[in-house]
């Protein structure tokens, strides 16, 4: 590289955290001669994870976990000194609630399409009308698709809006919070389209390329998700622990970039100067957009909106709940007069999390179309989910204790045409503002993993930058 080199990260979740920690490792490997500084606006790192400890508690008040089988989580542990407090995830019944019951998730089913006929068929949550319409999947022709299109319309032209509306969409707007008749399928799921140009059929893609294997009686099925045993906030504080001493800038925020003819210079909150020869923005995309106010080519991030989501963990003596149900938790369709949309047994899902003779509970609020309810009180979220909740179960006491989180505009949406738009943007920034990388759940993925993707992506876009 010649001289020292200044990158700057701005934004200190997980994405953020991930390019500061390669960023220095790869100069400590190479004898890069690289100073790599991290700033943080809040007062924090780790952005969405936030991991809670209380009378014995391990409470996640973002994300509780992370796919296993998406490996750069998993090996982040494990580079950071945490490999063996990698723990799975307790297994059991799933159920979504539709119509005021809980109906068993059917086995065999990937992200709500069936790969296995019998439990489809003796499902409670479809007509007899609809299994007929989703089983066409089998029959109906492709549809070559020039561009992007929704996944609720491709969806419901492949299964029907009843296996959409009951099964498909709860679980995907579970992960996005999102509309999913305006989620772009060419930003979350193109694996999906893929398979029916191959196959001409999600069900027959689905048996050829995914095994799900069948549930043998009496043993759980293999768990799927993996965390750490005192909460992701360990993961946040074990790669911190691991950056240079002196290259963390906690409450200390960029209001501004400028271009200069060497680099850049970054106005912080402060009121100095800092110089930087590349930049990893590893934040949202409306703060990208903030930051370079003086391009238009940011423009499109104008249009793209976020939803706002809350979460509420109670505790409960065991003694409280006199229905329970038999499984780790359940989501709630569309069409139900519920306001929260899903529910997780913490307690059941990651009993390491919760003492003995304790129940834990974590309910989300915030869909599209209602979010009022992010902004009300606790105590009025805390009624109106234990209103929620006793309609399944039989809750006779208050909560121990509760706990509510809020998101503002912390979910990203991935609208039709996502792809298109990010790939004009970053194409103008490698013009106009070389050295200059975007990162996180803004562009290409919201999962730990994929975050994690990112800032590794980003590290090797640094450094090929700085090598030219």
């Amino acid at each position: 590289m010649g001289q020292k080199k200044d990158v700057v990260v701005i934004g200190g979740g997980i994405t953020g955290l991930t390019a500061a920690y390669y960023l220095q490792k790869e100069a400590k490997s190479s004898g890069k001669d690289m100073n790599v500084q991290l700033m943080e606006a809040g007062d924090r790192l780790g952005g969405k994870i936030h991991t809670y400890q209380k009378d014995g508690f391990t409470i996640e008040r973002g994300p509780d976990s992370f796919l296993e089988r998406k490996e750069s989580a998993g090996r982040l542990a494990r580079e950071v000194g945490l490999g063996s407090e990698l723990v799975p995830n307790g297994t059991g019944q799933s159920y979504i609630l539709v119509n005021g019951r809980l109906h068993k998730m059917p086995s065999g089913s990937f992200m709500g399409i069936p790969t296995r006929i019998r439990p489809f068929l003796f499902s409670g949550l479809f007509t007899p009308a609809g299994k007929v319409r989703a089983a066409m999947d089998l029959i109906k022709s492709k549809k070559t698709v020039e561009g992007d299109q929704s996944l609720g319309l491709f969806f419901r032209r492949r299964l029907g809006n009843q296996v959409v509306e009951n099964l498909v969409e709860p679980l995907l707007s579970g992960i996005y919070a999102g509309d999913i008749d305006r989620l772009s399928m060419q930003a979350t799921f193109p694996d999906f389209y893929d398979l029916e140009q191959e196959y001409g059929s999600l069900i027959k893609g689905l048996r050829a390329t995914r095994k799900i294997p069948k549930p043998v009686k009496g043993q759980k099925k293999p768990s799927a998700f993996r965390t750490l045993k005192r909460g992701l906030g360990s993961l946040v504080d074990a790669v911190e622990d691991h950056l240079e001493p002196g290259s963390v800038h906690k409450g200390t925020g960029v209001d501004h970039i400028e271009k200069k003819e060497e680099g850049y210079h970054l106005l912080l909150s402060n009121g100095t100067v800092k110089q930087a020869d590349a930049i990893v923005l590893a934040v949202p995309h409306f703060v990208v957009r903030r930051l370079f106010s003086q391009y238009d080519f940011f423009e499109p991030f104008k249009e793209k909106n976020a939803t706002s989501v809350a979460n509420i963990a109670m505790a409960f003596d065991a003694s409280a709940i006199k229905k329970d149900i038999d499984g780790t938790g359940f989501v709630v369709s569309r069409n139900s007069d519920f306001r929260i949309t899903a529910c997780t047994w913490t307690h059941k899902k990651w009993p390491h999390s919760t003492p003995d003779g304790k129940v834990l509970l974590r309910c989300y609020v915030g869909k599209p179309d209602d979010q009022e309810v992010v902004d009300l009180s606790d105590e009025q979220i805390e009624a109106l989910v234990l209103k929620d909740l006793n309609k399944t179960m039989n809750i006779t006491a208050a909560p121990e204790f509760s706990v509510v989180t809020r998101w503002h505009h912390g979910m990203p949406q991935y609208k039709v045409g996502h792809k298109d738009r990010l790939k004009h943007v970053t194409e103008e920034m490698a013009e106009h503002l070389p050295g200059v990388y975007l990162a996180g759940g803004s562009f290409y993925g919201i999962g730990l993993p994929d975050c994690i993707d990112q800032g590794e992506a980003a590290v090797r876009k640094v450094v090929d930058y700085l090598n030219n």
